[in-house]
């Protein structure tokens, strides 16, 4: 026993996750729903992700902002912001373009029995007012990333602002090495917590699979097909852009593998957070950027989930015998953009997202309760190219800078 727990520690986490996904496949297929008594295991994981959430945060982007000078970080956040909404606008475009080739949906009619309860979409201008969280305790019990972001800039600043006072340098530069060895404690937290990782995604992999079934695979496997096939072809594009900026993509995706499968698994870009923030360490990005970009992406930045939108409007057009026109399509990419936005961080997003375009393009309803028996096996492709997309405009704005700075 003490040789295969020995084994354990030391081999590597992409191959202990690699095996836990096989092995998890497996077991869902085999137990069925009875695959469900592992899910306590899968929500531990999620529990000690989400543990790690906050602190991280704001101990990372305080510590980060006292790295570099406000001018820089306004620079850099201006950049990110762009890269954000442009390649959202990208994926449902690839979306669009994909879905428009292969026409999923096509043959298949609504029986009129489906229904589905859209939820509230609290619009753009509700998430820009939660940016300034009205308390600062609840930005952090009700899990506002904007609002806790918000924090953590505004501490950063008034910090590195006393460490340039001749009155309260002493007391900056001690508040400053407080915070930074609270963040070196967090990242020792998150590196016991890495071990766990493999066992949760395996009880994770194993409670999606004997939920969902075989048969829902077969009866809207072509959606989901198209639909992977657009995120594929979205994936490509990331790594032409990181030849284009000069960055090896195989060193990339060693570093953002883990995350990437982890997002996969858990459909979680909040909760799979920390192991994000560790791969872009890994990576060399400066605390200074990823310490801001990856929080905020892990907000607003969906481009998987603008690709659901966009082939999940081709499906509903097509299922409704009404393709979609060239105006259609202008309408999808600009609302899906937005849409992608306004929806951050609401519970269930991806169908939010797709609820609020259908409305605007008077698509039926009917088709989001289709949409929502195969919602976990969508929303696992989505969210790990949410993840990357985090992590490749980070790498693409820190290569930029580097660049600059030469």
């Amino acid at each position: 026993m003490k040789s295969i727990v020995k084994a354990y520690f030391h081999a590597s986490l992409i191959l202990k996750i690699s095996v836990a996904l096989v092995i998890g496949v497996v077991a869902g297929f085999v137990l069925g729903e009875q695959a469900a008594v592992l899910a306590p295991l899968g929500d531990l994981l999620l529990r000690l992700l989400t543990f790690l959430i906050i602190p991280l945060i704001l101990f990372t982007l305080i510590v980060g902002v006292n790295q570099t000078n406000i001018a820089n970080l306004g620079r850099m956040g201006s950049k990110v912001f762009i890269y954000y909404t442009v390649t959202s606008a990208l994926a449902i475009v690839v979306g669009l373009f994909v879905a428009g080739i292969l026409q999923p949906g096509r043959g298949m009619h609504l029986t009129g029995n489906e229904s589905f309860d859209v939820p509230d979409n609290p619009g753009i201008v509700q998430v820009l007012l939660n940016i300034v969280p009205s308390n600062i305790v609840t930005a952090f019990t009700e899990m506002n990333l904007l609002g806790i972001i918000f924090t953590a800039l505004t501490f950063g600043i008034a910090i590195s602002a006393m460490r340039s006072s001749a009155k309260h340098g002493g007391l900056g530069d001690s508040l400053l090495t407080t915070i930074t060895a609270l963040n070196e404690a967090s990242l020792l937290i998150l590196k016991a917590i890495l071990q766990y990782v493999p066992i949760g995604i395996f009880a994770i992999i194993a409670t999606t699979v004997g939920s969902q079934g075989i048969d829902t695979l077969v009866s809207l496997g072509g959606m989901i097909g198209v639909f992977y096939i657009a995120l594929l072809v979205h994936i490509v594009l990331y790594v032409i852009l990181m030849l284009l900026f000069g960055i090896k993509p195989g060193p990339f995706f060693k570093y953002a593998r883990t995350p990437m499968i982890t997002a996969f698994v858990t459909q979680s870009s909040t909760g799979t957070l920390p192991l994000t923030l560790d791969a872009a360490k890994k990576m060399g990005v400066p605390k200074s950027l990823y310490g801001f970009s990856l929080p905020l992406g892990a907000t607003v930045n969906m481009d998987g989930a603008a690709i659901r939108i966009a082939v999940s409007a081709v499906f509903a057009a097509n299922v409704a015998g009404t393709p979609l026109t060239i105006a259609d399509m202008v309408m999808v990419v600009l609302i899906g953009t937005l849409a992608s936005i306004g929806t951050a961080g609401v519970p269930g997003a991806g169908i939010v997202m797709i609820a609020t375009v259908f409305v605007q393009l008077g698509l039926p309803m009917e088709a989001v309760a289709l949409l929502t028996a195969i919602d976990a096996l969508i929303g696992m492709g989505a969210t790990a190219v949410n993840v990357t997309g985090d992590l490749v405009g980070t790498k693409l704005i820190d290569q930029h800078e580097r660049r600059r700075n030469r």
